[in-house]
């Protein structure tokens, strides 16, 4: 590296009096005669490369290994205080510190400054690595985690599942961040019109955690917002610290809108990743979970339907076989066939019920005629039609002996046909003699048939001189 310049060192004396020489020094610079810029990193490198290897301690918190290269790369933090530097070493350097050198191992290592002029950045290009152990910080992060999923914080059962589709999206996103960008422009492609409501913060350094708290209780209040996305872009695990401190993680746990975590890539996972409800790989994931595909859902839709209209043509279809085997049945063709055969039997039954009544009244018309045979038969009537007559004393008694009665006695005879009026001129009486039939009679007296008596008839005897009939 060429020294610099000095004015008597100029080529072009001449041209030196026109034109001031650069400063040769930084405290002798003006706004008329700067420094050109690389005379500015050529002195740094100057300066960088005067100084001697130095062991330094720190806290790997940013390393990915990539076999192949000739050159590996880790960032070293401090273990107390935000400041970090770049660290390159050949891999066999890191190969020697052991199978524990990872993200969070603390180190001491010996290093010499490098300055790189046309990026104007400072490395550290190290020598040696050893490991002290499991680095102070990340050592914070794993017991807060214990503590928190004791806490039941982590647990499956406080996560809500996310709305289908909300009415509007809560987005806590980076000022100007292109994440902000991924979850607005896929899930408007996704389903057209959906509404945000954004809150620009700070995602990173001393300001993140309140303001991220903060934006995240603010959406909560709302009641129109039904999801909340936290996201934020790649970076280091040091730039990703904020989402992994205690005050952040419980903010998000007490927010009761269901949480999206959009921190990082796929390979983070900051403890909001754990408290969150849903945990996107990426933005662009979260998109893409917040809302379904509108395109998608009329595809399924339209096939729904398909498939309905399948289904109700199927159904009608089967209801019309069924229809039309029950159309075909006889029973249908002709309704009375069913009761054709209770027909017949009642019919049959009707028929012998006639003939049954027809010789039943026949029978008791003959009972009947006979009964009324013999009823004439043995009536007083037809003792008179024979010729007999009943005579009755003035009180209605029967006279059945002539002693019943005494010369003048006035008597009733009842005839077959009228009535007449006698009167008592004598009685004789005669002896008594039982008959054979069903009454008894006595010689000049009246003929008696059971409680009924009767007066003999034409061929009863002669009255004598001393008795006179008389006749109404």
């Amino acid at each position: 590296m060429p020294a610099p310049l000095t004015p008597d060192q100029s080529p072009d004396p001449t041209q030196n009096r026109a034109t001031p020489a650069p400063a040769a020094r930084a405290a002798e610079t003006t706004r008329d005669n700067p420094w050109p810029l690389r005379r500015l990193t050529e002195n740094i490198k100057i300066y960088v490369d005067r100084m001697s290897p130095l062991w330094v301690e720190g806290q790997v918190v940013e390393y990915k290994p990539r076999p192949g290269t000739r050159m590996a790369f880790f960032v070293l933090r401090d273990v107390e205080t935000d400041t970090s530097m770049t660290v390159s070493a050949f891999p066999d350097v890191l190969d020697h510190a052991g199978p524990g050198f990872d993200e969070g191992a603390r180190v001491v290592t010996r290093v010499k400054p490098v300055f790189w002029e046309r990026r104007g950045t400072l490395n550290l290009r190290a020598a040696e690595v050893h490991l002290q152990g499991l680095g102070d910080l990340l050592a914070r992060i794993e017991q807060l985690r214990r503590t928190l999923d004791a806490e039941g914080l982590f647990s499956a059962d406080r996560k809500v599942p996310l709305p289908f589709l909300p009415r509007v999206v809560g987005l806590v996103c980076g000022r100007n961040a292109k994440a902000k960008d991924d979850v607005i422009v896929n899930a408007s492609a996704r389903w057209p019109g959906i509404r945000f409501e954004v809150r620009e913060v700070a995602v990173q350094g001393q300001y993140a955690v309140r303001e991220v708290s903060a934006a995240m209780l603010d959406l909560d209040s709302l009641p129109e917002v039904d999801v909340i996305v936290v996201a934020r872009g790649g970076g280091s695990v040091e730039d990703l610290l904020p989402f992994s401190e205690e005050v952040l993680v419980r903010a998000a746990a007490a927010v009761r809108t269901p949480l999206v975590s959009a921190i990082g890539h796929e390979g983070d996972a900051p403890l909001l990743d754990l408290v969150a409800d849903y945990r996107a790989s990426t933005p662009t994931d979260a998109a893409r979970r917040i809302v379904p595909d509108r395109a998608r859902e009329l595809e399924g839709l339209a096939h729904a339907v398909s498939r309905m209209r399948a289904a109700v043509g199927n159904r009608l279809m089967t209801e019309r076989s069924h229809l039309a085997l029950l159309e075909g049945r006889p029973v249908l063709q002709r309704p009375t066939a069913v009761i054709d055969q209770h027909l017949a039997v009642v019919d049959s039954l009707a028929m012998r019920l006639g003939q049954s009544l027809a010789r039943r009244l026949g029978e008791e018309r003959t009972d009947l005629a006979r009964a009324q045979a013999t009823l004439t038969a043995i009536s007083p009537q037809a003792t008179l039609e024979r010729g007999y007559a009943m005579l009755r004393t003035p009180s209605g008694a029967l006279v059945r002996s002539a002693t019943d009665v005494r010369k003048g006695d006035l008597l009733e005879g009842i005839l077959a046909h009228g009535r007449l009026v006698a009167q008592v001129f004598g009685a004789t009486p005669g002896e008594e003699r039982t008959t054979s039939g069903p009454g008894a009679t006595r010689d000049g007296d009246a003929l008696v048939d059971g409680d009924r008596a009767t007066a003999p008839g034409p061929t009863a005897p002669t009255p004598t001189p001393n008795q006179e009939t008389t006749h109404e």
